[in-house]
């Protein structure tokens, strides 16, 4: 029970991270690219967890049997997670340029229902509680960020292609976490590949210039340090105490933060409908953290006495 809180509460602190990301990212888009800001703030998310790489590795005990098999599992699933988070990513970003912010959110949000689609896929079965959670949690994105119409273009297929590719790197880590992957060092080779990749893109498909990068030196700062480098690091921590599913419904209260950020420091207005929904997505989300054990035996002696 105190493992899967720390877990969550980990995921809590992600998703607070990220949500109030958003207003670094958007400042910094008005500096440099997408390629050129992406690729910095995540290789620099890989620098910033060598200290805790080194410190973790001077408390452990090494020559053990088992310590390169859990390199190379945690190395590969590093580079795994780092080609999806690159596509992911990099699909988010294009796919933003054709459709409206709002409904980039709530179309990326649906790895809520992804997951727990793909668990029952996998033979992964999900209670009735999560899909009430679930439920709850789509009808909170859609009224917090559909302000108009669903209707699908070109855009809105490319951030539903990313939703499908960020629900594969949850599952992902999942995967790697249950065969004994490092978290810090799973995380920082992620990084690194992702960064490489978009540096690719940046120099093919982009101009970049210093001083534009060193003009958004400090949103890039927050979100290679903090977006990337912690919260990334926490969110596969998080997923080792938690089931994916569970742990998809807790991450999504990213978009209720940005909102809230958006809404504190951007002074960006929230109507009362995107109100209700941020209330209903954090109603799902704690309601998804809340057991419910029904002893039937002690019912049984009950009615029988």
């Amino acid at each position: 029970m105190l493992n899967k809180l720390r877990g969550s509460l980990l995921l809590f602190i992600a998703a607070l991270i990220w949500g109030t990301a958003f207003v670094a990212q958007s400042k910094g888009m008005d500096y440099i690219e997408p390629f050129t800001y992406n690729s910095i703030r995540t290789i620099l998310g890989g620098f910033v967890l060598f200290p805790l790489i080194f410190l973790n590795k001077s408390r452990k005990s090494t020559g053990t049997p088992n310590d390169n098999s859990y390199n190379k599992i945690s190395f590969i699933g590093g580079i795994c997670c780092g080609i999806i988070l690159f596509a992911a990513s990099s699909l988010q970003q294009y796919g933003i340029s054709f459709t409206t912010a709002g409904k980039a959110g709530f179309i990326t949000a649906l790895y809520v229902v992804i997951v727990p689609v793909i668990g029952l896929l996998q033979k992964k079965g999900s209670d009735l509680k999560i899909w009430i959670c679930v439920f709850l949690s789509v009808l909170g994105f859609y009224l917090l960020c559909i302000k108009n119409d669903l209707r699908l273009s070109k855009g809105d297929l490319f951030i539903l292609i990313c939703a499908f590719f960020y629900s594969i790197h949850i599952i992902l880590i999942d995967n790697f976490n249950s065969k004994g992957a490092d978290p810090v060092k799973m995380s920082c080779v992620q990084f690194f590949t992702a960064g490489i990749i978009m540096m690719i893109g940046m120099f093919t498909f982009e101009t970049p210039h210093l001083s534009n990068i060193f003009a958004a030196k400090y949103t890039i700062l927050y979100t290679g340090i903090m977006s990337c480098g912690v919260a990334y690091t926490l969110q596969t921590i998080g997923q080792k105490y938690t089931v994916p599913t569970a742990a998809t419904l807790i991450m999504s209260l990213e978009s209720v933060f940005a909102a809230l950020s958006g809404w504190i420091l951007l002074n960006e207005k929230m109507t009362i409908k995107e109100i209700i929904g941020s209330a209903i997505v954090f109603a799902a989300v704690v309601l998804s953290q809340i057991e419910f054990n029904f002893n039937k035996n002690k019912i049984l002696q009950k009615d029988n006495t």
